[in-house]
């Protein structure tokens, strides 16, 4: 299985629009609307190379509101573990040690 995360830009205010176009897309597993230079992540996961370069080129890329994208192919995710950890960042409720530090509990 080939995994890939896509870095997306979309014209302003479309994010909710791509965002369910992507869902709606056999191949695309995730999308989260994030901050900074990109307006959502898609998690794209296909059984080959052909089919990720079909599902991106072929279909992301048409999506109305689409303005660009970056797609970052996975070569090994280290533990499943550890990828549901990294998308649960902030979304744990604080103890009282880690209210106010704004460190998370070792």
């Amino acid at each position: 299985m080939i995994s890939a995360i896509i870095l997306i830009k979309t014209v302003q205010g479309r994010v909710p629009d791509v965002a369910q176009a992507l869902l709606e897309m056999p191949g695309i597993t995730e999308a989260y609307s994030v901050a900074g230079q990109y307006d959502l992540v898609a998690i794209a996961r296909v059984r080959r190379h052909e089919d990720l370069d079909e599902l991106v080129a072929g279909k992301v890329q048409k999506i109305p509101g689409m303005e660009s994208t970056s797609t970052l192919i996975a070569f090994r995710a280290y533990s499943q573990r550890d990828l549901e950890a990294m998308w649960d960042i902030g979304n744990e409720e604080p103890t009282s040690r880690e209210a106010g530090s704004g460190f998370p509990k070792e």
